[in-house]
């Protein structure tokens, strides 16, 4: 018998980066979840679709510990695409892999505890900002991230564009995309834009989605802030 040949489709691979966002767990768990079911009631839906990593440094030191975060987590509607900061013992199939190589990952902790002195936890915030300057339209699909400081586009955001940053957003042209403002700075943050047509906007933490975006606001010159825990937005 003769060998038959078959070709077919090729099995092909492709390297890509995809942007996550590293949700920092704390201790003791009980009052780390208490505060962030306050963060969610006021910005409820906001990790809907979107890839989140939590980092557990120092906060579990077992695999059923693990597995209480991860189900916590999974009640609140955020779903884990990795682990970072545990032991690799503590994993196993059906949990969120253990990723390393992040650029915010330092430490590589081994399967064996290693007694080494605490370092004293670094403030979340910096001492002097670092603001971000891009003189070119953002377009759709991409992120632009500056958690040290303001970004500043001088161009406009496309729909299905994200700008996170740490301070103030201003935006020289038209935000049509997301943004999410005072993510380090929290309400000392502002969204400035020249002209207003945002899918969503958010000031440290409290958002409004498109559909709450007043009217007459969209297209015009428009300026968001915070007072009283509410977002607020207006003409400039």
């Amino acid at each position: 018998m003769n060998a038959v040949s078959r070709s077919g489709p090729s099995i092909r691979f492709r390297g890509r980066s995809f942007m996550a966002m590293t949700l920092v767990a704390d201790v003791p768990l009980q009052q780390w979840l208490a505060d962030f079911d306050i963060w969610l009631e006021r910005s409820p839906g906001f990790f809907t679709g979107r890839t989140v990593v939590l980092d557990m440094v120092g906060t579990a030191a077992s695999k059923a510990e693990v597995e209480r975060w991860i189900g916590e987590l999974a009640t609140r509607g955020v779903r884990l695409i990795g682990l970072e900061g545990i032991r690799p013992s503590m994993v196993d199939a059906s949990m969120p892999p253990l990723l390393r190589g992040g650029r915010d990952a330092t430490l590589i902790i081994p399967d064996e505890p290693v007694a080494v002195p605490e370092a004293p936890r670094k403030s979340a915030e910096p001492a002097e900002p670092v603001n971000m300057v891009i003189e070119q339209r953002v377009r759709s699909g991409q992120s632009i991230v500056c958690l040290e400081g303001d970004v500043t586009i001088v161009g406009s955001v496309g729909a299905g564009a994200e700008i996170i940053a740490g301070g103030s957003i201003h935006v020289y042209g038209a935000l049509a995309g997301r943004a999410i403002a005072g993510a380090t700075f929290g309400a000392k943050a502002r969204i400035f834009c020249t002209k207003m047509e945002a899918e969503l906007i958010a000031v440290d933490g409290i958002y409004r989605t498109a559909e709450d975006i007043d009217a007459s606001l969209r297209g015009r010159p428009v300026r968001v802030w915070t007072e009283d825990d509410a977002l607020r937005l207006a003409a400039l």
